[in-house]
């Protein structure tokens, strides 16, 4: 399994799956930056996303790409599916596995929608199982406009077991899924995001950690330094990560960076 970091939640994941070489897509925001409006409205911090380009290795990425996975990607949140990302797997007809209301949605906008059981292990057509654990993206009156969306728990036969939490804070149905299922490795997010009202919306640094606690498999920490309302930084989180004893475990990539990862949770850069 190699797992590559873009930007923000954006990632691909590779693996061998049923005899052919395939390339995940998850979240795609590929806008060029400062192309999409701010998501924050009051104070000096607002500036138009993405504040940060697409690394310079996106292009050969995106190549390799074969289905996609969506957690989710409406009610204004481009920031996991953007006009380009939707251009990008409609224009190439890519397959795009996602929750059955998102399902509808994207099916309307020509894109080639493959449609999942909600919250149930099931058969994965990729080979394995794949199962959704529910997101909590938000909590109170802020959480009542938010779209909660899904996170995912892979299993492919010969690869190591890997859970993508999407955008949710840390829940019990989070830490279920680590303390219950144990991925092998689990991709959370960490940017720590608020609007200039209500909560938090996104664990942060301090969340993701007591994320470690809950079981003892591989840490990939995303969604960092790439959105205006995302206030966390890799720097704060491997600092934690030290300071917590984990940092052996944990792994906060730049923009571009991939890994590789062996049953044997051998990670090698």
């Amino acid at each position: 399994m190699q797992i590559t970091q873009l930007r923000n939640a954006t990632i691909v994941l590779e693996f061998e799956a049923q005899g052919r070489s395939i390339g995940l897509l998850v979240d795609p925001m590929l806008a060029p930056r400062g192309s999409l409006p701010g998501l924050r409205y009051l104070g000096r911090g607002r500036q138009r996303n993405p504040i940060v380009e697409l690394p310079a290795n996106s292009k050969a990425v995106l190549e390799r790409v074969t289905h996609a996975l969506i957690t989710h990607c409406q009610r204004g949140h481009f920031d996991h599916l953007d006009r380009i990302g939707k251009r990008f797997l409609r224009e190439r007809q890519i397959p795009v596995f996602c929750m059955p209301r998102d399902a509808e949605y994207l099916c309307q906008r020509g894109l080639n929608a493959e449609s999942l059981s909600a919250q149930e292990r099931q058969l994965w057509s990729l080979g394995g199982h794949i199962t959704p654990i529910l997101c909590v993206h938000g909590k109170g009156w802020v959480g009542r406009f938010m779209e909660h969306g899904h996170g995912y728990l892979l299993e492919l036969p010969g690869e190591p077991s890997v859970y993508v939490a999407g955008d949710t804070l840390l829940t019990p149905a989070v830490r279920d899924c680590l303390h219950r299922l144990r991925p092998d490795i689990a991709i959370l997010p960490a940017g720590g995001a608020r609007f200039d009202l209500g909560g938090d919306i996104l664990m942060d640094a301090k969340d993701v950690m007591e994320a470690a606690s809950c079981w003892p498999g591989e840490l990939v920490v995303n969604h960092l330094e790439a959105l205006d309302h995302c206030p966390v930084t890799r720097e704060e989180v491997r600092t934690l990560a030290q300071d917590r004893g984990v940092a052996d475990r944990v792994w906060v990539p730049e923009d571009g960076q991939c890994r590789r990862y062996k049953v044997s949770l051998a990670a090698i850069d």
